[in-house]
């Protein structure tokens, strides 16, 4: 029969995992076994999430961590090398969305901080975990993505290209180890889900319209169990 906890001595890392979706999927993954180290900027949120987590019965780390800051990753990597053997599972789900607008009227200053969270800040994460990962016996880094990489919209231009430098950047990694390691990567676009960030972005939205957090959290905690070929990708609903 197979075990109701697959992740069960397993570590994963979830960004983001204040609210929304990487609240969720931090919730999800407890609840099959692995032992998730929360990280985001809001204390509150991740306490939260972890409160949730050993209530049902799970375990969890939460770590506040500014992405915008490489040291701070750094750091992050560190601590978690020094208390456990692997990183099992990597879930990027950090991102922010900018400004809407045209692209002759973005702003530099927006533009930038854009970058820095939804590109460099995920090149830092997997610089930094890529030892962490290549120790696990078969480690799965999981990203989430828009559709608005893949099929460009008016005023999008700025999140979008931040999200089409993202899967490149992640599957390029994923090219680079696929055959020293047992590390595969899968990009998932949970397609319009009931976030603070598709508030944001469709403020005229009927939320109750929208699929919960909580349905793509499910299908990310079953490829976090692995089975899928290199370079996986996926939308949902």
């Amino acid at each position: 029969m197979p075990s109701s906890k697959p992740l069960e001595g397993q570590t994963a890392l979830v960004t983001g995992a204040s609210r929304g979706i990487g609240a969720a999927t931090a919730k999800a993954l407890a609840g099959l076994g692995a032992h998730v180290v929360l990280t985001a900027r809001t204390v509150g949120g991740l306490e939260e999430t972890e409160e949730a987590i050993h209530a049902a019965g799970g375990t969890s780390t939460i770590a506040p961590v500014d992405l915008a800051e490489n040291e701070s990753i750094a750091r992050l990597a560190a601590a978690i090398e020094d208390r456990w053997p692997a990183l099992d599972v990597l879930v990027l789900g950090a991102a922010t969305l900018g400004t809407l607008s045209a692209v002759p009227a973005i702003d530099p200053k927006d533009f930038a901080r854009v970058l820095t969270l939804n590109v460099s800040a995920q090149a830092a994460l997997l610089a930094a975990f890529d030892g962490a990962l290549r120790k696990a016996p078969s480690a799965r880094v999981i990203g989430l993505t828009s559709g608005t990489a893949r099929n460009p919209r008016a005023y999008w231009g700025m999140y979008a290209a931040s999200k089409a430098a993202f899967e490149n950047l992640l599957l390029s990694y994923g090219e680079e180890v696929r055959q020293i390691s047992g590390i595969r990567v899968a990009l998932v676009n949970p397609g319009p889900t009931r976030t603070a960030m598709r508030a944001r972005a469709y403020p005229g939205e009927d939320p109750a319209t929208l699929k919960a957090p909580e349905v793509v959290a499910e299908r990310i905690a079953v490829l976090a169990q692995g089975g899928f070929e290199h370079g996986h990708f996926e939308r949902i609903g």
